[in-house]
């Protein structure tokens, strides 16, 4: 027997010895599968520690992941496409090894190039923002205003990273209808104009009242 069929047979015995007697080895298109599920569940793990909710690195996962792609880069029975969507997994997976790497060492260094990025990205959108403007007569009939308004807010509040939750359209409806009536009582105006706008990182909400 020629010394590279030996290995063949040889790799193809200690796959088949992996598993028990009433044990169904799983096919290669299953072994891909798992391995896709694998790296992004391992994924998911690293993202949870790089954002503090994980005390330790998932290495246990990792070494498990690392462990399969071995094994069936070493397996010469895939098919053409097999091959290729193994390759794909394996690129994918070394794209994020690199990227936990170089995140891994920022740390180490007192660096964390998530949090930087992060600052970036949050510095950009904020210079970027645009002062938007409603002038409303009535902001109890003005639905649709109001709805657009709404949306401004939220668009701003995300920029800048402040909380949305429990802040309802009907209950912002409601605060506006309430602020632009005591507006017009107080000044003697018809309509009320309101701003929104990033100042020094935070929303800036203002309202004033409008002669006709």
């Amino acid at each position: 027997m020629a010394k590279s069929d030996n290995k063949l047979f040889r790799s193809q015995l200690r796959s088949k010895t992996r598993f028990t007697v009433g044990e169904t080895e799983p096919s290669i298109d299953d072994q891909l599968t798992r391995l896709e599920e694998d790296i992004r569940r391992l994924k998911i793990e690293f993202d949870v520690f790089f954002n503090g909710a994980s005390k330790r690195p998932p290495y246990d996962t990792k070494g498990r992941v690392e462990t399969m792609i071995k094994r069936l880069g070493d397996d010469r029975t895939l098919s053409y496409a097999q091959r290729y969507r193994y390759g794909a997994l394996a690129s994918r997976y070394n794209a994020f090894r690199d990227l936990w790497r170089r995140i891994m060492q920022g740390r180490e260094e007192g660096r964390d190039p998530v949090a930087v990025a992060r600052v970036q990205a949050k510095q950009q959108a904020v210079e970027g923002f645009k002062k938007t403007n409603f002038i409303c007569d009535d902001a109890h009939k003005d639905v649709e205003l109001v709805k657009n308004l709404y949306s401004a807010l939220i668009e701003a509040k995300k920029v800048c990273g402040e909380p949305i939750e429990d802040f309802s359209f009907p209950r912002f409806h409601r605060l506006i209808a309430s602020q632009a009536d005591g507006l017009k009582e107080r000044l003697g105006c018809e309509k009320v104009s309101f701003s929104i706008d990033v100042e020094g990182g935070h929303v800036s909400f203002k309202a004033r009242g409008e002669r006709a």
